[in-house]
């Protein structure tokens, strides 16, 4: 009896040893293969994606253009999205479509998309890494001045391009006073609806609902959204969050040619009495309401990142570290 106890230990260690030996080489063919996924993705940083989804008329194309300069130098590859009849609203099967290129095509990491399409939520389609998305917005009158005369007049930037309301000579101005489709305050609704997203609410002109899921994505999916009137200082501070991409930018601002292009030609604007027109409207005092937040938030984001001496901007050091690190080697 005793005999076949310890021959039992035996073939318990043998079987012991020969689970360890096969764990043990699972582990270097796991090790292989994330080692070969890694060198297809050498680090965290080469596998960011960046979605600027931008609003029509907000300065989108001066911003585009930097990182069109940068991504040569930089590193990464920029790609326009372009919809049909820029539709800002994807179909779903396009929605699962683009995820999936987004997410999963390597040979175009690290990426910058840009295209005026409304905000997505990847989290939806089930995605492990979400990409960054970063926007500009504007002052809402401003915007849709300058979106009202680009119809009519284009712009300096493709200057022979024939524009949808071309020939048509009124002024903002006597498009407001005759009450025009163009100047209406439902054109203003947009700022809302790009950041609010692919929900039915959101193209509800003055819902409240889509107003306040707009707030929500901005703070809490874009990581910064700067504003056309200071777009030098959210150049700055994306420079200063994603070197990856935005290395050199602010200097290429500062000095670039083609920082201010797109000029729309022949603008006029408004008188104050067409402001204050539009300003009765409850679609105005939403997407004002929205543009004052996203403005508000942005100042608050640069007041912590940004100090200012003899009228330079420079960015703050580093103003945290580790400590108390136990246990002690």
């Amino acid at each position: 009896p005793m005999e076949s106890g310890g021959e039992k230990t035996v073939d318990k260690r043998a079987i012991a040893r020969h689970e360890v030996r096969e764990i043990e080489q699972r582990h270097t063919q796991d090790g292989l293969r994330d080692r070969d996924s890694a060198a297809t993705v050498s680090n965290s940083e080469d596998d960011v994606v960046i979605i600027y989804n931008r609003v029509p008329k907000t300065a989108s194309t001066s911003f585009t253009n930097i990182a069109y300069d940068l991504c040569g130098k930089n590193h990464y590859h920029v790609l326009h999205i372009n919809t049909t009849k820029n539709n800002p609203v994807m179909s779903l099967q396009d929605q699962v479509r683009f995820v999936k290129n987004v997410t999963e095509w390597r040979e175009m990491k690290p990426a910058f998309y840009h295209g005026h399409v409304s905000f997505l939520d990847f989290t939806k389609f089930g995605v492990k890494r979400k990409p960054i998305y970063i926007n500009v917005i504007r002052d809402p009158i401003e915007r849709l001045v300058s979106y009202y005369y680009f119809l009519r007049f284009g712009d300096d930037y493709r200057p022979g391009l024939r524009r949808r309301k071309q020939g048509d000579k009124k002024t903002f101005d006597e498009c407001v006073s005759a009450g025009g489709s163009d100047c209406a305050p439902e054109k203003l609704w947009l700022q809302i609806p790009f950041f609010c997203g692919h929900y039915s609410e959101c193209w509800n002109v003055g819902s409240q609902w889509a107003l306040e899921q707009a707030k929500y994505n901005l703070v809490n999916e874009y990581m910064l959204v700067g504003v056309t009137e200071e777009l030098e200082d959210f150049v700055m501070m994306l420079e200063a969050a994603l070197p990856r991409f935005f290395k050199g930018a602010t200097e290429l601002y500062k000095t670039g040619k083609k920082s201010h292009l797109r000029k729309t030609s022949e603008k006029k604007p408004p008188t104050k009495e067409s402001i204050a027109k539009l300003q009765q409207s409850a679609i105005w005092k939403m997407e004002n309401e929205f543009y004052e937040f996203a403005l508000e938030q942005f100042q608050f984001v640069r007041a912590h990142a940004v100090r200012e001496k003899d009228g330079e901007l420079y960015l703050l050091a580093q103003n945290f570290f580790y400590e108390k690190i136990y246990p002690k080697n």
